[in-house]
């Protein structure tokens, strides 16, 4: 088992299909079906959903050929999924406090470095051995369920935040 490769493939899939994400909504006829995986608008919120859709599909994937059997997997992973949508809000809001705006290459990259980020976490834990126990196992299906839970009810239902505003439309939600 290389762990390297299999988070470099990680990052490769998360990277394509993240990039896909952002359209699948748009290309599916705005199905309700996609509306939780995939990005139904601009606002901060749905992008999170580029990264979190692919890697917690390459998480089902990894955990299928070998992560049942390695101690603190899921809550490694669902810990770096959350560091990477955590890297994202604060990369995002930091650098457009910075300069005043928004720029399209600056998102590209921030969504670059936050999936880059979540990975080496992953790598960096998983090589250590850390966070392996029963108890740990439980809270990352609990974080991962409520991650799920929270992208459903707030694409349908947005809260009034910043976070959830769509910057093209000033709106929340579809």
């Amino acid at each position: 088992m290389n762990l390297k490769k299999w988070h470099f493939a990680g990052i490769l899939f998360t990277l394509v299909f993240g990039t896909l994400d952002h359209f699948i909504y748009s290309w599916s006829g705005n199905h309700p079906l996609a509306a939780p995986f995939c990005a139904v608008n601009e606002s901060t919120w749905e992008h999170l959903k580029l990264l979190v859709t692919p890697m917690l599909l390459f998480t089902c994937l990894e955990y299928w050929v070998y992560g049942k059997y390695r101690p603190g997997f899921l809550i490694i992973r669902a810990l770096s999924i959350l560091s990477g949508m955590v890297f994202i809000v604060v990369l995002f809001y930091g650098y457009t406090s910075f300069t005043g705006d928004n720029y399209l290459w600056a998102d590209i990259l921030t969504f670059i470095l936050a999936v880059l980020a979540a990975f080496f976490l992953s790598l960096l834990l998983m090589k250590r051995n850390l966070l392996a126990s029963a108890g740990a196992e439980m809270t990352a299906r609990v974080l991962t369920a409520a991650i799920i839970v929270c992208f459903f009810l707030f694409t349908m239902q947005p809260p009034h935040v910043f976070l959830f505003q769509d910057p093209v439309t000033g709106q929340f939600g579809m």
